[in-house]
């Protein structure tokens, strides 16, 4: 289960933050007050360890190697996440930090999130990966992203119940600019079929993932599940309140935050403190008509960065007490 508190003293002393909330559109945009320097790998390591244990004891039971394999040991170089190649971690980072952002900063309607567990063991082709590495370590490849809502977190009353919801899609690029945002939110660039001599985005970005989604998602059912298997006890009254949410007949209601996280480089062109996406009133291409919150998180040498958090994960010099 996922137990670290979020590094919100480093946070702070790394990224100037520049809130907004505009009705039920909250936007936050991050930059890094400097470079990123060596510390910064080793407080938020302690987080994506806890975020990423769960899925690390399923595949390494998966694959049938040692939570913590020793060099020379069989499958030693198959282990979870660090072993998966950059792209996939990318995205895992993205989906992680979207779950730091939310119990480190306010978001829209000021709601007080929790995240039980992270869902990464649904990520299938990861399992696979990881199976087939530990047996032939020349078996590399790209990994298929986890199909469904990257990140989960709810809100639980004094009374035990699950009350909303947060959502989350996470995206990462090397460097933000104005084409690139277009492309991720809006869709490929196709030709115009009233217009053959013009391309014109397919509409098939982020914003229609959002507003076409579920008012009660997979990733709701995924939740339910490990927090029934992992900790029936523990989280009874949660257990409880989302088989009432995930009823097929007279579900309870419950209110959904949608979460937009988009993560990387700065372009050269964009000025300090100036954001990817308006924040002064709901982007226009928003149709969900729910609570909104986008985080724009902008880091230098985000390779690098991501790199040194996976490479730590589990290891010697990093271990937890």
């Amino acid at each position: 289960m996922h137990t670290a508190r979020p590094p919100k003293k480093a946070l702070k002393a790394w990224l100037e933050a520049y809130p907004s909330e505009v009705g039920n559109y909250g936007h936050l945009l991050l930059e890094e007050k400097q470079e990123t320097d060596a510390n910064i790998p080793k407080d938020l390591i302690p987080y994506f360890e806890s975020a990423h244990l769960d899925a690390r004891r399923c595949f390494h039971q998966l694959a049938r190697i040692s939570l913590h394999p020793d060099e020379g040991d069989a499958g030693c170089d198959a282990h979870y996440p660090g072993s998966l190649p950059l792209k996939a971690r990318k995205g895992l980072f993205g989906e992680v930090m979207s779950g730091m952002m939310s119990e480190s900063y306010d978001f829209v309607g000021r709601h007080e999130y929790l995240i039980p567990v992270f869902l990464f063991r649904n990520h299938e082709d990861a399992g696979q990966y990881i199976y087939t590495l530990s047996r032939d370590p020349t078996r590399t490849r790209e990994v298929l992203g986890r199909k469904g809502d990257d990140f989960i977190a709810i809100v639980v009353d004094e009374e035990g119940k699950v009350t909303r919801f947060i959502a989350g899609e996470a995206k990462w690029r090397g460097s933000w600019t104005p084409s690139v945002v277009d492309t991720v939110m809006l869709g490929e660039k196709i030709a115009d079929p009233d217009d053959s001599t013009k391309r014109i985005h397919s509409g098939k970005g982020v914003w229609y993932e959002v507003n076409r989604a579920l008012p009660v998602p997979l990733g709701l059912e995924q939740l339910h599940a490990i927090l029934e298997e992992c900790e029936p006890d523990k989280f009874a009254k949660v257990i409880a309140s989302l088989d009432r949410i995930l009823a097929r007949r007279n579900p309870d209601p419950v209110e959904r935050t949608d979460l937009i996280l988009l993560v990387g480089g700065s372009p050269a062109t964009r000025k300090p403190a100036h954001s990817l996406i308006p924040w002064e009133n709901v982007p226009e291409e928003y149709k969900a008509g729910r609570d909104l919150q986008i985080v724009e998180l902008l880091i230098a040498d985000g390779d690098d960065l991501i790199d040194a958090i996976y490479a730590g994960l589990w290891a010697k010099e990093y271990a937890l007490a």
